[in-house]
């Protein structure tokens, strides 16, 4: 009796979000792929989106011989667990898709075992490759699929690092108990242990042509616009988002540069742009425009006594960095009841995000003045339910290089 080996996966960039599956069909004598399947499927959870890959699968297989024995493989522990018999399923969007599993093949011929999500490679590739056709407006087309050929890490199907087996597990276990499943923590990183966190992943906009000069550039000034540099760097962070994928909503300052770097990002995810005005830069008085060197020369007794308190305000009744720690914190509050348990993108400024990282670590306000926050970096905290926050992402500029 001939026997196939099934490894199927899915994703949702949202959770729920665009969603899509991969399968492969394996030859498990010789190791030789015999069939691919993807697909695009709309809006849905990644555990449909997983199921409708595993169905996919079981039919390619039962295509090629309906009298095999099948080994389907996945990282999902949910559905391995409930086709094996050992959950029960009681999601009622999960229920049809697997009885449909069920039926494909007779229960005698098929097991199901977990494996590692590294090692799902083919059919985590195969279902990014539906969800960036079906961003494209397209479905996934098998003559244009290289899932085979590429020797390279899966690209998450939500926002994934070494804690993303966690987050997934977690997942499995929301959905086996029919809890609803709130978007995923990011994985940005560890898994919570107490619900999903809100999470806010921080976007500090593109360069303008003041970035570089490393001039105050804040709220009472010019308002720039990002140059032809920061135009790139906000093309080349929303990709990374895009392949990322669990962001479900964009909030921006309303300044030209942060608006644009938040409208780059925004067409890739196809998601629209919420401007909160706490979200500013802090307003930097006299010195907007100026260098350091150029204020120090200037202003140097107001230069001094802003160094050494928060509650200084810039030269000419600008804002003192304790105003806007006290407006960052509103702000905060006010975003995490709005959009408690999801995943956010906040695209601001220097001072706003490092006095959210501040508040997030406890630590005191001269610890804005030894933080780098570079052009079109990405930083991330998470907000648990009972008002602990945590640190899990800072200054990442690796999607520049």
């Amino acid at each position: 009796m001939r026997e196939f080996i099934v490894e199927a996966d899915g994703g949702s960039r949202g959770n729920p979000g665009p969603a899509g599956y991969g399968a492969v069909v394996i030859d498990a004598a010789t190791g030789e792929t015999l069939a691919e399947r993807a697909e695009y499927i709309g809006i849905a959870t990644n555990n449909v989106a997983e199921y409708r890959g595993l169905v996919a699968g079981l039919r390619a297989a039962h295509e090629l011989d309906p009298a095999a024995r099948v080994r389907v493989r996945m990282d999902s522990k949910l559905v391995v667990e409930q086709l094996s018999g050992r959950w029960k399923i009681k999601h009622p969007d999960m229920k049809p898709l697997a009885a449909e599993a069920a039926r494909v093949f007779p229960p005698d011929r098929i097991t199901y075992e977990w494996m590692p999500r590294e090692q799902n490679k083919h059919a985590d590739r195969l279902a990014n490759e539906a969800m960036d056709a079906g961003r494209r407006g397209e479905q996934w087309s098998p003559s244009a699929s290289t899932a085979e050929l590429r020797d390279q890490p899966p690209q998450p199907r939500s926002l994934s690092t070494p804690g993303g087996e966690a987050v997934k597990a977690e997942d499995d276990a929301r959905a086996a108990h029919n809890v609803a499943t709130p978007a995923p923590s990011t994985g940005w990183g560890a898994a919570p242990d107490m619900g999903a966190p809100t999470t806010f992943v921080l976007l500090r906009h593109g360069e303008t042509l003041l970035t570089p000069q490393k001039r105050f550039s804040g709220s009472g000034g010019t308002d720039p616009s990002l140059s032809d540099v920061g135009r790139e760097q906000a093309e080349r962070v929303a990709a990374a988002l895009a392949a990322r994928g669990t962001v479900e909503a964009i909030v921006a300052s309303p300044l030209t540069r942060t608006r644009q770097t938040a409208a780059a990002v925004a067409a890739r995810l196809g998601l629209d742009v919420v401007i909160e005005d706490g979200l500013r830069e802090t307003d930097f008085g006299a010195w907007e425009g100026l260098t350091f060197a150029e204020v120090q020369e200037r202003y140097p007794d107001d230069l001094k006594t802003w160094l050494a308190s928060p509650k200084a305000e810039p030269t000419g009744g600008g804002e003192s960095f304790a105003a806007t720690a006290r407006r960052i914190a509103t702000t905060r509050d006010k975003l995490i009841a709005s959009y408690a348990g999801r995943t956010v993108l906040l695209v601001s400024h220097v001072t706003p995000i490092k006095s959210l990282v501040r508040l997030a670590i406890g630590a005191p306000p001269e610890s804005l003045y030894r933080m780098e926050l570079s052009a079109a970096s990405l930083s991330a905290v998470a907000y648990y339910a009972d008002g602990n926050a945590s640190l899990r992402l800072f200054n990442d500029t690796s999607h520049l290089r």
